[in-house]
């Protein structure tokens, strides 16, 4: 036998990288040992040549040979038989992550002999195994069956609780509570805290409203006000929007150092402070006309023009932070209050000054009043609030993806609230945690396997402009801007009954009227869809996403496509006690015909329908196609005034086709991805994540790159707000700057289009 191995290990050894072993083992077994050789750089060939490559060895004896064949064969039947005990006896324990080793009668004891020894032996490599994918029909029948209003209707009792402030105890109470119901559901929940400036109102000082002999004090307040006392003429304004402003100036009423009596509705009331402070107005009062609220009530709300802490405006509030004497450009520099109905019908039955024409729309609702325009009666505003620094904490619990856990879909809901919050707060966080746990009992139990992760996030401080979600999203942009999908929001899901309306980006309106078509009315026949109406339903459904809408910093700050829905009752823009003490169980109800819970069930449907389709498919379901018409009106609107400009004489050497060549180049690209998606195999999951990457990068490329996110938080091409956006550059007056940022929109569209095509050598620059 020595003989044998003596001739092969001379056979071998002539040409060779490695050196194949034979030893003895304890056992009395053999095994083949592999080295990796660096023994052939130990001894030098004597001729002076390469180590690897050896002189031919003399020409053996025909013994020898014999010899060598009858050793090769011995070796071949000794390791076949070494082969075939080693995969009769051997096994391949199953290793299940987060799982401890099976112990004796499972009696939580020692491991069991078996296990310990499997458990110590080398685990052999296993072929990852295929996710196998439920059918979308099965997955939407799962989540119907989970999300019932008897579900509801208990989870809506156990968060109705009573006030809770941003950062106040019964806040922290109520994070602690989801994040609980997050661990307990195995989540992997974690909390994200920051140390925030919000405004309230000081207990020593009230803020109060003096108009001749009547001393008004308001309980109500807009946070982010500017403090002060003031006084003015007093000035009846409707809604406060640009062409309310126009009115009073071809009535020829004076609204510089005025204070602006405005009703609250149709824009929110940052926009409102802002507008009147643009006219030179020196304070505002908001009040709830009857014509948009059912009672008199005081109002809540902020009027910072942007989201997030005002005094660390495009950085995240940690408290490591060293905080630079920074304000954010949207914070008023006048005094603004709300005050109730009847106060405001005290003010309005003094006024004077001329009537509004019938047409204008500025008469309300109270009774006795002819909504005079005012501009003859002073008034005082004293304003007192104060900044008081608070820690608050955002809770997250993650379903991981099984294919792409890399990429994610948040689903969020605001946690505060000023007074009970019922359709504001408590209805959104339950389903927030309804959906979070029937999607868990989907994979656990039944089998589904979302190829994406889902994140469930619970916001603080929301009543003061989605400040823990603008935080969060300021302090890890850098990992999650482009992971993050698309963010859904919860909040004011469920308003009424009856009613459908959303706002979104255009990237989602194909997956919002697909979900539409799918998801029952909570009318209890056909769905959504039919709800609506099936004729022109944008136009029934799309509104305009507000900067107070809790999506708008994700859509409009981050670019990521958002979208926020609302079920409301026929007929009404919106529910009339939101953002009051009166949103209660009892109201919501009566919006409901009582059936806030089945509804609230069908609003968590909506919302798991668009989550799960944006994780269960291979390809995203973002439709590019759908931005053509908003990208071609408003460059529509620019061409426009520029050709007018030209023509005018007021504007020379600016060429209005450089803009329609960018929108080209943009449509162009947008067009590529769907021939891509046309010719593409769905089912790769190399090639749909491709093109879901140029999917992903079309609201993140459409955020200006020029634009400071202090001055500019809302950096959005065309649906954020700032002298960047298209419609500003359509109607600003100031010539040097519209040649400035018709530039710099022309090559962030540019840009857009290019990071759409993909790959670089297939940019087609025409500009």
């Amino acid at each position: 036998m020595n003989r044998v191995r003596s001739a092969f290990n001379g056979m071998i050894k002539s040409e060779r990288y490695s050196r194949f072993t034979l030893q003895p083992a304890e056992d009395g077994e053999r095994h083949i040992e592999v080295k990796l050789s660096e023994e052939a750089s130990e001894a030098e060939d004597p001729s002076g040549g390469s180590p690897s490559f050896r002189p031919a060895p003399p020409r053996r004896s025909r013994s020898t040979v014999c010899y060598l064949a009858l050793g090769t064969l011995l070796i071949f039947v000794i390791g076949y038989l070494l082969g075939y005990l080693s995969h009769r006896e051997t096994q391949v324990q199953q290793v299940i992550c987060g799982k401890e080793p099976e112990t004796d009668a499972r009696l939580g004891g020692t491991p069991t002999a078996a296990t310990a020894a499997a458990a110590a032996a080398p685990v052999a490599p296993v072929a990852p195994v295929a996710v196998s994918q439920m059918d979308w029909e099965d997955v939407t029948q799962l989540l119907a069956q989970k999300l019932t209003s008897q579900a509801f209707d208990k989870t809506l009792r156990d968060f109705d609780l009573p006030r809770r402030s941003a950062g106040s105890a019964e806040d922290n109470q109520l994070g602690n509570r989801v994040f609980d119901d997050f661990k307990q559901a195995e989540m992997e929940p974690w909390t994200d805290i920051h140390y925030v400036q919000l405004q309230t109102p000081d207990s020593e000082r009230p803020n109060l409203v003096l108009f001749g002999s009547d001393v008004l004090k308001p309980t109500g307040y807009l946070a982010y006000s500017a403090t002060g006392k003031v006084q003015g003429k007093l000035v009846y304004g409707n809604y406060g929007r640009q062409e309310d402003l126009d009115v009073l100036h071809s009535e020829n009423v004076e609204v510089r150092e005025c204070v602006l009596l405005l009703r609250a509705g149709k824009i929110s009331f940052a926009e409102q402070v802002d507008n009147a402070a643009r006219k030179g107005a020196a304070a505002v009062l908001i009040y709830p006309d009857t014509t948009d609220y059912v009672a008199d009530t005081a109002l809540y709300g902020h009027v910072h023009l942007g989201s997030g802490d005002p005094y660390t405006p495009g950085f995240p509030s940690f408290n490591h932070t060293q905080f630079p004497p920074t304000k954010s450009s949207g914070l008023p520099k006048i005094p603004a209050q709300t005050i109730t109905a009847n106060m405001a019908l005290a003010l309005l039955q003094k006024i004077k000054g001329p009537e509004p024409d019938a047409s204008s729309g500025f008469r309300g609702g109270l009774a006795s009043v002819s909504y005079r325009l005012g501009g003859s009666e002073n008034i005082t505003v004293e304003v007192n609030n104060v900044l008081v620094n608070k820690k608050i904490h955002n809770v997250f619990g993650v379903i991981k993806g099984f294919t792409d856990p890399d990429r994610y879909v948040v689903l969020g809901a605001q946690r505060d609230t000023w007074g009970n919050g019922y359709a504001k707060a408590t209805v959104g966080t339950s389903i927030l945690m309804e959906l979070a746990k029937a999607v868990h009992e989907m994979v656990e139990k039944d089998g589904f396997r979302p190829r994406r992760s889902l994140v469930f996030a619970s916001w603080s401080a929301g009543e003061y402009g989605s400040v823990g979600a603008t935080e969060w999203l300021e302090g890890y942009m850098s990992s999650i801007d482009k992971r993050v999908i698309s963010y859904i929001s919860l909040d004011g899901a469920v308003m009424g009954r009856g009613s459908f309306v959303a706002s979104a980006s255009p990237l989602l309106y194909s997956l919002l009227e697909n979900t539409m078509k799918e998801v029952r009315s909570p009318l209890g026949s056909g769905t959504v869809y039919d709800m609506v109406g099936t004729s022109n339903w944008e136009a029934k459904t799309l509104r305009p996403m507000s900067t107070d809408d809790p999506a708008y910093p994700f859509l409009a700050s981050s670019g990521i496509p958002s979208v926020s829905f609302h079920f409301i009752s026929p007929n009404t823009e919106a529910y009339t006690y939101y953002g009051t003490n009166l949103d209660t169980t009892d109201h919501l109800d009566y919006q409901t015909n009582h059936h806030t819970g089945d509804t609230a069930a069908v609003a968590a449907q909506f919302a798991g329908h668009m989550a799960l389709r944006l994780v269960h498919d291979h390809l995203l379901r973002l439709d590019v196609s759908r931005y053509d018409g908003v990208l071609t009106a408003a460059v529509s609107r620019v061409y426009g005034r520029i050709n007018r400009l030209s023509q005018s004489g007021q504007l020379k050497e600016v060429n209005p086709n450089w803009l329609n060549r960018a929108r080209g180049s943009f449509n162009r690209a947008a067009r590529s991805i769907n021939t891509d998606i046309l010719n593409t195999d769905v089912d790769d999951p190399e090639a749909c994540r491709v093109l879901n990457d140029r999917l992903m990068s079309v609201e993140h490329a459409l955020l200006s790159p020029y634009a400071s996110p202090v001055e500019t938080p809302f950096r959005h091409l065309l649906l954020g707000r700032g002298a960047h956006t298209l419609a500003s550059i359509a109607e600003t007056a100031d010539m040097e700057q519209l040649r400035t940022q018709l530039a710099l929109a022309t090559w962030n569209l540019q840009a857009c289009a290019n990071a759409m095509v993909g790959n670089i050598w297939d940019i087609d620059e025409q500009i």
